[in-house]
């Protein structure tokens, strides 16, 4: 039978962990790594909620995109989450900034999402390993930004999208799944109409605009959620012998 560390040398394969970003905290963080493993959830989130859903399904494995452990812990108690895996034996592999910046991971699914094409790296971080944060590609034709706000909101079931219209027609786009504003100047350098992230801020949006290059803020969930059903199937395609199952539960609403 398959185990955890069979899992996590899988997703090390198409996502290496080396290529976690220095701040970061990836791979086998909850968990026995020689535990068998029959089911697996996969979540953007380990919540416990997400825990409550994994002990009903009967899975041995959690894997999510961020990471169940991020800051020191300073005590585990029965409101930690990571107590209620431990007791539950419940292993999680967090893929955090690897999958960001792995091809086929989280860029690269949500360029193909909104219709990007000729899709290449934004911003190099590692020229040895050809290494990049975020996208660039092209749309089939431009568009005013209210219609790509809207083409996004569709695309990736956002529940809202915000924006700030440069006044510009929108062809080529620059995109980081995520928290991604920081890569502003590099969009501003390889001519993008447009940015593409989340966690937007005000002088941000203000900023941009200024700049010539419209802005547009989809959430963070919903610009990163849409990796977990193409994980699911890179791993299913895998592993044959595990059931994967998957939950798609952002924990904020919007109106």
């Amino acid at each position: 039978m398959s185990t955890v560390f069979d899992l996590y040398s899988a997703i090390d394969q198409f996502a290496p962990f080396s290529l976690s970003m220095d701040f970061d905290n990836t791979g086998i963080l909850v968990g026995d790594r020689h535990q068998p493993v029959s089911k697996v959830l996969l979540a953007l989130d380990c919540t416990m909620d997400v825990v409550n859903y994994a002990k009903e399904i009967g899975a041995q494995l959690i894997i999510t995109h961020h990471p169940v452990i991020f800051h020191p812990i300073k005590r585990v108690n029965e409101d930690s989450v990571v107590y209620h895996l431990i007791r539950s034996q419940i292993a999680v592999i967090s893929a955090h900034t690897n999958l960001d910046i792995a091809e086929g991971g989280v860029n690269d699914v949500l360029a193909q999402a909104v219709g990007l094409q000729n899709i290449s790296g934004l911003e190099l971080l590692d020229p040895a390993a050809q290494s990049y944060l975020g996208r660039i590609g092209t749309l089939s034709n431009s568009i005013s930004a209210s219609e790509f706000a809207a083409l996004v909101k569709e695309s990736l079931h956002a529940r809202s999208v915000k924006f700030a219209d440069a006044g510009n027609k929108i062809q080529k786009v620059a995109l980081c799944s995520g928290s991604g504003a920081d890569c502003l100047e590099s969009a501003l350098a390889v001519g993008a109409d447009a940015l593409l992230t989340s966690e937007v801020k005000q002088h941000e949006y203000l900023n941009a605009a200024a700049a010539g290059i419209s802005i547009f803020d989809a959430g963070h969930f919903d610009t990163e959620d849409i990796v977990i059903e193409t994980l699911k199937e890179k791993l299913a395609g895998i592993f044959p012998d595990i059931t994967f199952c998957t939950t798609h539960t952002c924990p904020i609403y919007a109106i």
